[in-house]
C-alpha cells in the first residue's frame, strides 16, 4: 500500500492555517556561540526558539493543521492521541481552538509542567507506566482502548503528513527570514525523535536552501534514526533511554522515512551530561530554559559532534522549554 508523503507544496499550505493562530516562533542570532565556535565575522548562528509558543514547544504546529485538515472526520466525536507531552499540549490548544474534545495517554514520568499545560487547554488525560511500556505495550493499548470505546479519531504526534506539513512550517520561516535578510545556510541542525519535527523542516530548508547540510540530533541511549541512516532501512530501538523524554520514540514514522532518508545527511549522538551541559550554557548565555530535549542540537554543536566548517550560516532547533523547576536546576548543577 501507498503511504501519502508530505511535500513542500503541503508546508506552503499549512502555513495558511497556521498563521491564522499564531505568530512565528523567533530566529535568535546567538552571538555566543559564534564566538563559541570561532566563526569568522561573515558567518553567524540562529536559534529558532520554539519555546514561545502557547504550549512551549514546535509541536503546536502540526497539531494545529491536523485538526484543520480532520474537522469534518471528527465532527462531534473525540480526538485521542499518545504523547510524552509536548504533542499532549499541542493537539490539546487545537482542540481548544476548534472547539474539540480532546483524550490524551502520557506516561506516568512525564514533567508536571506538560500534564498543567495539557489540562490548562481543556484536555483528558490518562497515564500508563513508561517503565514497563517495551514489554507491556501500554501506551498503545490504552490509546486503543480509548479509541475504540470512545470512538475517537487518532491523532499521531509525529507519524502523520499533515503533521508533518505543520512542522514545517516553522523551516518556511527560517527560510523566508534569512532570505530576507540574504543570508545562506552551511548548515541545518535539528532533533529527531519520531521524525515529524525534522521531516517538515528537511523539506522547507531542501527547498529554500539546496545546499544546505541537513543534520540529525539524538541522544545517545535512542538513535534508532542513525541506526536506521546505516541499516537503510527503519530500525526500532526497543528501550530507547535518556533525559531527553521528548525524543525517545521507538523509531521514526513510516511517512517520515522517505523524507528523512532523502534530504538528511547524517545524524549524530550526544550523551545526556553534553545534553546538560548544553541547558546549562544555553542558560547562561541567553536566559533560556530549555528542556533536556530542546537543547540537544546545540550540545552537538558545543561538543564539536558537528563541524561548523562552511561558508553559510548555521541554523539550531532549540525545540521545546517544557521542564519542571527542581529537575532544571538539577541537571544544570554540572
Amino acid at each position: 500500500m501507498t503511504i501519502p508523503i508530505a511535500t513542500i507544496d503541503d508546508v506552503r499550505k499549512a502555513q495558511k492555517v497556521i498563521d491564522q493562530h499564531i505568530s512565528p516562533a523567533p530566529l535568535v542570532r546567538s552571538y555566543a556561540l559564534e564566538k563559541e565556535l570561532g566563526l569568522p565575522p561573515s558567518r553567524r548562528v540562529w536559534l529558532k526558539d520554539y519555546g514561545w509558543t502557547p504550549v512551549g514547544s514546535f509541536k503546536l504546529l502540526g497539531a494545529l493543521n491536523w485538526m484543520a485538515n480532520h474537522l469534518e472526520t471528527i465532527g462531534d466525536r473525540p480526538v485521542a492521541a499518545h504523547s510524552s507531552g509536548n504533542f499532549a499540549s499541542g493537539i490539546s490548544f487545537a482542540g481548544m481552538r476548534y472547539q474539540k474534545q480532546v483524550v490524551i495517554v502520557m506516561p506516568d514520568t512525564a514533567p508536571q509542567v506538560k500534564f498543567n499545560l495539557t489540562k490548562s487547554f481543556g484536555a483528558e488525560v490518562h497515564t500508563y507506566d513508561i517503565s514497563r511500556d517495551h514489554e507491556t505495550g501500554d501506551r498503545d493499548r490504552l490509546t486503543r482502548e480509548i479509541v475504540q470505546q470512545r470512538q475517537c479519531v487518532q491523532a499521531s504526534p509525529y507519524d502523520d503528513p499533515h503533521v508533518i506539513a505543520g512542522n514545517g512550517v516553522g523551516g518556511l520561516q527560517i527560510v523566508e527570514e534569512l532570505k530576507r535578510q540574504q543570508r545562506g545556510v552551511s548548515d541545518f541542525v535539528c532533533q529527531v525523535s519520531g521524525g515529524g519535527l525534522m521531516a517538515g523542516h528537511a523539506l522547507a530548508i531542501a527547498d529554500g536552501f539546496p545546499q544546505a547540510r541537513i543534520i540529525g540530533v539524538e541522544p545517545e541511549g535512542a538513535d534508532d534514526f542513525r541506526q536506521s541512516l546505516a541499516a537503510g532501512e527503519r530500525v526500532r530501538v526497543e528501550r530507547p533511554t535518556s533525559i531527553c523524554d521528548g525524543l525517545l520514540s521507538y523509531d521514526v514514522g513510516e511517512h517520515n522515512w522517505p523524507i528523512l532518508r532523502k534530504h538528511v545527511a547524517s545524524s549524530v549522538t550526544v550523551a545526556d551530561l553534553q545534553t546538560r551541559q548544553a541547558m546549562r550554557w544555553l542558560y547562561d548565555k541567553h536566559g533560556l530554559r530549555t528542556e533536556p530535549s530542546g537543547a540537544a542540537a546545540t550540545a552537538a554543536l558545543l561538543t564539536g559532534q558537528i563541524s561548523p566548517d562552511g561558508e553559510g550560516d548555521i541554523v539550531l532547533v532549540v525545540s521545546g522549554r517544557n521542564v519542571d523547576q527542581q529537575p532544571f536546576m538539577d541537571w544544570i548543577e554540572v
